[in-house]
């Protein structure tokens, strides 16, 4: 983040921008536009990144599009009292990856075992209905933290990264606090 400048930081952390590494170089960019660009994941591989952004789509409809997958990758990449993720607000022990990588494994095993298939190549209404198990702790063999906390954990992060930026804000009808004057806030 050096590169960066903590002036560019900040500014790019009013409008949700993250630093995301390019070539070797950390530019900021919403998960969106990392997405857009195909940048590589730090810590996450192709599967991993694909089985998320079918389960964070499957709890809050953008959540692909948002950047669910590169958002997850950018925020385990820093260290741990500065993430974002929701694994720290519900006070897991870190390394959160761990959290992500079992749940991922889970699931998809889960799935193949319910449906046949890995998580990301159900159709629509079967990721929805083993979500649904998910979220009533009724996935046979689930391993690692339940998976009513997993779904909780997972649903709070596809709600951040869809609406916790100015586009999501503006979507839900919400004046973003950068708008207005502070004589103004609250």
């Amino acid at each position: 983040m050096g590169d960066i400048g903590r002036r560019g930081f900040m500014r790019g952390a009013t409008f949700g921008a993250l630093a995301f590494s390019v070539g070797g170089v950390e530019v900021l960019m919403t998960p969106h536009e990392a997405r857009a660009r195909n940048v590589p994941f730090r810590l996450l591989d192709g599967h991993q990144g694909e089985t998320l952004e079918a389960l964070g789509e499957t709890l809050v409809p953008n959540a692909r599009e948002a950047g669910i997958a590169h958002y997850i990758d950018q925020q385990l990449s820093v260290p741990a009292q500065e993430s974002l993720l929701q694994a720290r607000i519900f006070n897991f022990r870190p390394p959160f990856a761990e959290f992500y990588r079992k749940t991922i494994m889970t699931v998809d095993d889960g799935s193949r075992k319910l449906f046949g298939k890995e998580f990301a190549q159900l159709e629509a209404k079967d990721q929805r209905e083993f979500v649904d198990r998910m979220r009533q702790n009724k996935v046979e063999d689930w391993k690692g933290r339940p998976a009513a906390l997993a779904y909780a954990v997972l649903r709070a992060d596809a709600v951040d990264v869809v609406y916790g930026t100015m586009e999501g804000y503006e979507a839900l009808g919400i004046p973003y606090m950068a708008h207005i004057a502070p004589e103004k806030r609250w």
